[in-house]
């Protein structure tokens, strides 16, 4: 069950050239490349004769033909020749096209109805351009799980505590109660902790000494996008209601979550801060930082989509869980609205528990 009538990230763009390359996203085999003016294109990896993947075949120009039977296809998905009977194409000989998007360096893809694809619609990425904030390479990392286990993941600021010990946790970070609230793009789980020395992560990037309060604010938005933000100030100086000062140091994670399949997930990520804007040494110093705990969490989903797909006995939910329910419960909401108007007929009631 997924949500389909929005943009998910397909993958960085500059990995996506004048060559063939295939995807499975959201349990569907797609073929991407590049015309010969840059335009990216997203067609259905299938040929309508037998089904071999198009990926299998070569490119031509801005055509891609099947390995098979020479059947070529334009950047639209249209037939254009039919070496074994010129004249007499297929009226069916069409293949699906996906609508597709660079922006932010990523390569964002409409998976539903194209009629309906507005790229004004692609989730906005705010300070991307602006020559005060620094951005790190970010990455790429396939996660063998269910994707909502990682977006459940990524609205608890409280595993950092366990999980992350070496990185993103810190005083306050495993019993400091947790706010949660539902926003038009999703859910956002948030806490100042106060007066607190930085997290190992973050000790040699803020610009103040001492102790510091400290915003953990998880937000996921959908479909599968989670922008975590952390926000130093000097003790003393934070909180909800309170401006930010000069001292201020802020760093957002975004992250990107795309289904490859109902137990496979394509995550990638960066992060952009408001300091050291051309620091390369303290961006790959970040980069790698993230990667590793990154990796943690990798660990442990892998094995929790493992322990639920086998469990014995049921499983059992915690306060902290408060933020991950509300976001799946909107979710549902919204694919059950989207197959409805898909087929209206004798649709059930839909949930994406996993």
């Amino acid at each position: 069950m997924y949500l389909r009538n929005c943009w998910y990230v397909a993958g960085w763009s500059c990995d996506y050239g004048q060559r063939l390359k295939a995807q499975r996203l959201l349990g569907q085999s797609i073929v991407f490349y590049r015309c010969e003016d840059g335009n990216p294109v997203a067609l259905e990896d299938a040929c309508p004769h037998r089904k071999l993947p198009l990926s299998m075949g070569k490119l031509t120009g801005d055509h891609v033909v099947c390995g098979y039977h020479g059947l070529t296809f334009d950047s639209t998905g249209a037939c254009v020749d039919s070496p074994t009977q010129r004249g007499m194409t297929p009226r069916r000989a069409v293949v699906r096209s996906y609508p597709v998007v660079d922006r932010y360096r990523l390569l964002w893809i409409w998976m539903g109805d194209t009629e309906k694809a507005n790229p004004d619609e692609i989730f906005e990425i705010q300070n991307f351009d602006h020559p005060d904030w620094g951005c790190t390479d970010g990455g790429q990392l396939p996660i063998e799980c269910n994707y909502l286990w990682v977006c459940d993941n990524l609205l608890d600021p409280s595993h950092v505590a366990w999980v992350h010990v070496n990185s993103f946790a810190g005083g306050g970070t495993e019993n400091e109660p947790l706010n949660v609230k539902k926003t038009e793009q999703g859910v956002v789980v948030s806490r100042w902790i106060k007066d607190q020395p930085p997290s190992p992560y973050y000790k040699d990037l803020v610009k103040f000494d001492g102790h510091c309060d400290r915003l953990q604010h998880y937000e996921m938005c959908f479909p599968a996008i989670a922008v975590n933000k952390s926000v130093y100030m000097p003790a003393g100086t934070g909180g909800y209601d309170k401006p930010y000062s000069k001292e201020t140091y802020i760093n957002i994670s975004y992250n990107f979550m795309t289904p490859i399949h109902e137990s496979s997930t394509q995550y990638i990520w960066f992060q952009h801060r408001n300091t050291d804007s051309h620091d390369k040494a303290t961006s790959r110093r970040m980069n790698e930082g993230a990667r590793a705990a990154f990796l943690e969490d990798k660990a442990v989903l892998e094995a929790v989509q493992k322990g639920m797909s086998e469990m014995v006995t049921p499983n059992i939910d915690m306060g902290l869980d408060a933020g991950a329910k509300m976001f799946r419960s909107q979710l549902s909401q919204k694919i059950e609205l989207e197959m409805q108007a898909d087929s209206p007929m004798e649709r059930g009631p839909c949930r994406v528990d996993v």
